[in-house]
C-alpha cells in the first residue's frame, strides 16, 4: 500500500443480543494489528444505507455467530440458536453489497457458512450427528484443537502453508456443499471443511477462529489487510 494513503477500512461486523450489538475486540486487536483500521458495522434498517456504508469499506470480516438456516440440511440441534433476523438481514446486504465488488471478504465460523449459503451452497446443520466418523468441533461439547490439512496452491496457502496446521474447533455445524465459485481449501482430519476460498482468493471463509489463534491469526489477518489496501489502490487509479 502507498505510503500516502489512510490503512485500509475494515468493516467487521457484530452479534446482536437483547439489542446490542456486541464484538470481541479480538477481531478489532487483530484487524489494527494487520495494519487495517478497524470499522463496526452498524445493523441498519435501510439496505440502502447499508450499502452506502459498505461504499467507504475496503474489506469485510463476517465474524461468528450462532446458526445459519440458510441452505440448512437437517434440523438445528438443541445447543445451537438461530441468528437474530436483525443480525442476519445486516449481514446479508452487506455480503451482496461485497459480492458484487471486487474488494475483499473473510468470513469466520457462521460468517464463512452464511457466505457459502448466499452462494447457493448447503450446510450440516449437526455435522457431528449427521455424518459417520466425525469428530466432536463444538467447544461447548468438548472439543479444543486439531489440525487442518490447508490445500497447496490456495490462498489459504499463501499465509498459513501447506501441509497442517492446528487451529481451534467451535461449531456445530459445517458445509457440505460449495457454493458457487468457492472451493474447499482446508479439510480436518475427519473431512469436515475448515475453510473454503474463491479462484482468485479475493472470498476466503475459516471455520475457525484466527482471532484466537496467535501463530495462525496474525498471518491470515495479515494477508486480508493487504489484499484491501490493494483494492482501495485500485479505486484511487
Amino acid at each position: 500500500m502507498s505510503s500516502n494513503l489512510r490503512p485500509p477500512l475494515i468493516g467487521i461486523t457484530t452479534s446482536l443480543n437483547e439489542g446490542e450489538q456486541r464484538l470481541d475486540h479480538a477481531y478489532v486487536r487483530s484487524v489494527e494489528a494487520a495494519g487495517g483500521l478497524p470499522c463496526i458495522v452498524p445493523q441498519l434498517a435501510s439496505e440502502e444505507l447499508s450499502h452506502a456504508f459498505a461504499d467507504q469499506l475496503d474489506g469485510l470480516i463476517v465474524t461468528g455467530g450462532p446458526a445459519v438456516i440458510d441452505g440448512l440440511i437437517g434440523v438445528l440441534p438443541d445447543d445451537i440458536d438461530e441468528t437474530d433476523p436483525i443480525r442476519v438481514r445486516s449481514d446479508k446486504w452487506m455480503l451482496q453489497h461485497f459480492l458484487s465488488s471486487d474488494k475483499p471478504i473473510l468470513g469466520i465460523c457462521y460468517g464463512m457458512q452464511l457466505i457459502n449459503a448466499l452462494l447457493g451452497g448447503t450446510i450440516f446443520a449437526d455435522v457431528e450427528n449427521q455424518c459417520d466418523g466425525v469428530t466432536t468441533h463444538s467447544k461447548s461439547r468438548g472439543g479444543t484443537t486439531h489440525e487442518v490439512a490447508v490445500s497447496a496452491g490456495s490462498s489459504l496457502a499463501a499465509s498459513l502453508g501447506t501441509g497442517r496446521v492446528v487451529v481451534n474447533t467451535r461449531h456445530v455445524q459445517a458445509i457440505r456443499d460449495c457454493g458457487k465459485g468457492l472451493i474447499v481449501s482446508a479439510r480436518a482430519p475427519d473431512g469436515v471443511v475448515e475453510a473454503v476460498e474463491n479462484d482468485d482468493g479475493r472470498i476466503v471463509g475459516v471455520q475457525f477462529h484466527p482471532e484466537q489463534l496467535p501463530d495462525v491469526g496474525p498471518r491470515l489477518f495479515r494477508q486480508f489487510v493487504d489484499l484491501a489496501g490493494l483494492a482501495a489502490e485500485r479505486r484511487l487509479q
